[in-house]
């Protein structure tokens, strides 16, 4: 088997240069720290087990393969079986990673090896015997071979380790994975049963380790998932036996673990909003967490319908064009009601002709889903793609469990990662390393999306080779490390790394089928990510995760300040100090900045892109365009508003309606502008001017909010009230608590031929207005308790003179459920309200006098 790498630095290579350049310095202990190590064909990486993250230690400790490692508590040190012709070798390496070798008769190369506390060193090959060396420095059998045993059942397990609870032997086999104990005295085997989280896998367990409670930490090859069993000197059976998710790392293979086994763990507290263990991540973010309290043990995953269109500055007004279709015709994808699709006689079969993108697709893959078909076939008309087919495999309650979206090119990739800007349209990238599949290395990402649900992620490109006899798979982080050729193209995310790895395998066997996969090209995963990002009046915010410790990074990037407006390059110098490092960029206002996050070591970066919401024009026909500009705003936006970034300008010759729009977000979600009272603009043009905010809750495009204003060819404010917009939608009150777009519309005069329009909009934002009153006329410290209600509350207020005034209160529809006037009076003023009949859920409360309002939100249980 070649030689793998984990996806980690290797700033140890300069190290472990540095010390073949000087004089050999004598062998220090380890001691007892609370790091494990992963050694991997001769290379050594500390692995902080809370995180998963592995480091590269040492590289080429010897010439040949250490295996079968243990931590010996009598001298600090870390022993290992050298795989070697002699086959009699055993190994001490120290904190510096020197290796004393030794060779000890009747020894034998073993993969399977841990010490007990009194420092015998036990170790197993593939047969049930065992051997073992006495590696007590003060005993007079040290380095000798002391005895041997046999186990009392065959067990295929990868690695044991000694628990200091009870000094007994556990393991894990592969295929069943069964928990074993293992009397070392007796070699008497003990079925504890099989570990609950591993049910169903068929991973490879390499590396095992222990802390001082006795939690058994049990690390995939392929995957490099830790699984964790608490306590094992406690169980009995599966039905005692409190297993889970502990960590995501990355893969590994020809691997051991050492660990001291009386060193503690950090362990995350679920429930107090800390990261108690040090891995960045918080409560249910922790894959430790999994299960546990509140946390949920899996999430559904998003459809295929509304992939593939995550980064890439060069498409901006397609993508936004193509989101303003599927809003104006309501397109909605129901998973109930999609077409379901069925395994074909043929499936897992050559096809004779032209390949499909449908012989790719696993089915029968992921228990107790179904596949349905959610292909986004809009992607054709604006990506680089030729022919796309996605199909979402869900359970029987329609949620996703996980979706493949398969893409054909020509000449080049396809031009949008998933996890290039999702960062900065409220996703988190949680964790990024190397899986393994067919002893091939993947790059595997999880993703924290805005709604909290968790993704498992990877994707990876086919080409045929340059003799086009055989297919040749590339898996990148970065999209330039492709080759310049056609691809099929693969975004795999699934609810479980588990599925994640199930779908990438069957998928990846299916294109054997078609033709034999003859090369791999892989990147191993940026070891400094971007976990989050925020962009807001010209600062971006951003969380940097570094995985090698104290370092610096490097941004270069380019940045345009608008839609309209050229690019300019960018360049930024972050220090980093730890794990988790906040950092604030000055880059001033601006529309997109994409960009390249760069390490010292010259290892894999990671990209970003962040877009804001995209000016574009909207029209039935092509009108001639004689301007379309847009630029910054000229004022600063207070805290207490929304302001929309960016004003624009336009002149048409058309003799149809002419429209300038903006999503409200990157992605066209929707925006809660319920606690502001007005919109605000200043506006000059020709004609008139209709301006419509829309709510993703209305399905019927003609029954969005609107109003329509008179331009005039000087520059004025313009206020518009949220109870002046009009809409034919049946609803007494319009609650903006869902605004995904802004349309100001340049009304056409209904003539058949072309007439010049201009218009010029700056600085739109929401405010309150209650400022718009008479200085005398205020409501302060309203208070409403409880908030949530159950069966009735009570809303307080301070008014400032006697007034009729009305209270009401509104569902989320907007629909008005309850009206009551009444006097207010000077001074403190409460007003009772009963639930009666009304459901659970959110709902809108106004009290408003002639002139002006007030607003909030009422939860009932």
């Amino acid at each position: 088997m070649k030689k793998k790498y984990l996806s980690v630095t290797y700033v140890a290579f300069f190290i472990a240069t540095l010390f073949l350049s000087i004089t050999v310095q004598s062998q220090s202990p380890f001691n007892c720290v609370t790091e494990a190590y992963l050694f991997q064909h001769n290379d050594v990486y500390a692995q902080n087990l809370a995180s998963g993250n592995a480091v590269l230690d040492g590289i080429n400790l010897t010439s040949e393969v250490i295996n079968g490692v243990g931590y010996n508590d009598k001298d600090g040190y870390i022993w290992g079986s050298l795989k070697t012709s002699a086959n009699n070798t055993i190994v001490r390496v120290g904190n510096n990673y020197e290796v004393t070798v030794y060779t000890v008769p009747g020894a034998t190369y073993s993969y399977v090896g841990d010490i007990n506390m009194d420092g015998i060193y036990y170790l197993k090959s593939g047969s049930n015997s065992f051997y073992k060396i006495d590696l007590d420095p003060e005993s007079e059998d040290y380095l000798t071979k002391i005895g041997t045993g046999t186990l009392s059942q065959g067990i295929g397990n990868h690695d044991w380790a000694f628990n200091a609870a009870d000094d007994m032997l556990y393991t894990v086999e592969k295929g069943s994975n069964i928990l074993y104990k293992i009397d070392p005295a007796t070699g008497n085997v003990t079925t504890l049963g099989e570990v609950p989280i591993l049910s169903g896998l068929n991973y490879t367990y390499g590396a095992v380790y222990f802390d001082v409670d006795g939690n058994f930490y049990i690390s995939a090859n392929q995957t490099g998932t830790v699984y964790v069993v608490y306590a094992v000197q406690n169980v009995t059976s599966s039905l005692d036996m409190v297993s889970n998710l502990f960590a995501f790392g990355p893969s590994s293979s020809q691997n051991d673990g050492a660990r001291c086994p009386t060193a503690p763990v950090p362990q995350e507290d679920c429930t107090n909003g800390v990261d108690d263990d040090g891995d960045g991540l918080v409560d249910c973010d922790d894959p430790a967490c999994s299960g546990v309290a509140a946390c949920p043990t899996i999430t559904p995953t998003t459809t295929g319908r509304n992939g593939g269109l995550e980064s890439n500055n060069r498409l901006s007004e397609k993508i936004n064009q193509r989101n303003l279709n599927r809003i104006k015709t309501n397109d909605k994808f129901d998973r109930a009601t999609a077409k379901r699709i069925y395994k074909s006689g043929s499936y897992g079969r050559k096809t004779s002709n032209t390949v499909s993108l449908w012989d790719f697709i696993p089915m029968d893959i992921l228990e107790g889903t179904r596949a349905i078909e959610s292909t986004p076939s809009d992607l054709v008309d604006i990506t680089n793609a030729t022919e796309v087919v996605a199909v979402d495999y869900i359970t029987d309650n329609n949620e996703g469990a996980g979706t493949l979206l398969v893409l054909k090119t020509e000449n080049s990739v396809y031009e949008h990662a998933k996890q290039i800007c999702d960062r900065f349209t409220g996703s988190e990238l949680l964790s990024v390393s190397n899986m393994e599949i067919n002893e091939e290395l993947f790059i595997k990402s999880i993703e924290k999306r805005p709604d909290g649900g968790i993704e498992y992620v990877a994707s990876f490109s086919v080409r045929k080779s340059d003799d086009e006899q055989s297919y040749v798979v590339e898996s990148h982080w970065n999209l330039d490390k492709y080759t310049q050729k056609g691809y099929y193209n693969f975004q795999i995310w699934a609810s479980s790394i588990d599925d994640l790895y199930r779908l990438a395998e069957e998928t990846l066997r299916l294109i054997n089928i078609q033709k034999n996969i003859t090369e791999y090209k892989s990147s191993d995963a940026p070891p400094i990510f971007i976990k989050k990002g925020n962009y807001s009046r010209g600062k971006i915010e951003l969380d940097i995760v570094s995985t090698i410790g104290e370092t610096v990074a490097e941004i270069e990037g380019k940045k345009r300040m608008t839609e309209t407006s050229d690019s300019e390059s960018v360049q930024f110098s972050i220090p980093l100090s730890g794990y988790v490092n906040h950092v604030t960029l000055d880059t001033q206002n601006l529309y997109d900045f994409g960009f390249r996050l760069k390490n010292e070591y010259d290892l894999t970066p990671d990209d970003l892109f962040l877009s804001d919401g995209t000016w574009g024009v909207d029209y039935s026909s092509e009108p001639f365009t004689q301007r379309f500009e847009v630029s910054q705003n000229t004022i600063t936006f207070s805290d207490e508003e929304y302001g929309v970034e960016r004003n624009f300008a336009a002149t048409f010759e058309a003799d149809q309606d002419v429209s300038i729009y903006r999503s409200l977000t990157p992605k066209f979600e929707k925006v809660d502008l319920s606690n502001y009272d007005i919109m605000r603009f200043n506006a000059k043009g020709t004609g008139k001017l209709k301006v419509i905010l829309v709510k993703e809750s209305i399905a019927n495009w003609e029954d969005q909010p609107s109003i329509t204003i008179d331009l005039s060819p000087n520059e004025r404010e313009h206020i518009i009230y949220y109870n002046d917009l009009q809409s034919t939608a049946g609803v007494d009150e319009i609650i903006l608590n869902d605004v995904k777009m802004i349309f100001f519309t340049l009304v056409s005069e209904g003539g058949s031929v072309a007439v010049e329009k201009t218009v010029e909009v700056n600085n739109i934002r929401f405010s309150e207005g209650n400022t718009a009153g008479t200085p005398d006329d205020v409501l302060t410290k309203m208070s409403v308790g409880p908030n949530p209600m159950e069966n009735s509350t009570t809303f307080s207020f301070n008014y400032t003179q006697q007034r009729e005034l009305t209270f009401e209160v509104f569902n989320i529809l907007g629909k008005q459920v309850y009206e009551e006037a009444f006097t207010a009076k000077t001074g403190r003023n409460t007003i009772n309200f009963e639930r009666n009949n009304l459901a659970s859920g959110l709902y809108f409360y106004k009290i408003s006098a002639p002139d002006r309002k007030w607003k909030g939100k009422l939860l009932l249980k």
